[in-house]
């Protein structure tokens, strides 16, 4: 059986799980990276990033479990792990963890075959985007009243004045000394 996994380019926060019939041996053979990657071809991935890819022994989560793992770790919702609980705890042996990471924002199209079944696909768990009011008050913007005093803007420093009235002065300087030379030559 050839379960087709679509990988979409804008994919994000989803967390797959596989069942991995390999003993642990086999399993460390499985997933070394040394010119091919047999883990990768067996998902029939084009491009894989092994830091988002993680194989284990469940026996070796022992006082936490998988379920912990993909909540604490993976930030999957516990409302999802309830769902598919059976299916996570029933897992024996070893376990690859996928998250979208390992595609690198690709899209493409897996093709897992044995060792590797497909046993799950969960989304994490993302907060729901707030705004909340700015700390500062004055970040804050006043409604407008018409007892409002609006600040009157700014008055030009004298300084900034006699800055700009002796540039104006250079300017004029420089036109007279172009048309003295161009009336001298």
């Amino acid at each position: 059986m050839s379960d087709r996994i679509e990988i979409r380019e804008s994919e994000s926060g989803v967390v797959r799980v596989f069942d991995v019939d390999l003993t642990r041996a086999e399993a460390e053979a499985f997933n070394r990276r040394n010119g091919s990657w047999p883990l990768k071809d067996a998902l029939g991935a084009e491009s894989l990033d092994p830091h988002y890819v993680d194989m284990m022994q469940i026996e070796d989560l022992e006082g936490y479990g998988l379920s912990q793992y993909l909540e604490q770790g993976m930030g999957v919702s516990s409302h999802d792990l309830e769902d598919a609980h059976v299916q996570i705890e029933g897992l024996k042996g070893t376990v690859l963890v996928v998250g979208s990471g390992a595609f690198g924002g690709e899209a493409q199209v897996l093709t897992p075959r044995a060792p590797l079944r497909l046993v799950a696909t969960f989304n994490e768990d993302k907060a729901p985007v707030q705004f909340d009011p700015l700390p500062s008050a004055g970040a804050q913007v006043a409604p407008a009243t018409e007892d409002d005093d609006t600040p009157e803007p700014k008055k030009k420093s004298d300084a900034a004045m006699s800055g700009r009235v002796a540039m104006i002065a250079l300017l004029v300087l420089f036109v007279l000394t172009a048309i003295v030379v161009w009336v001298a030559a």
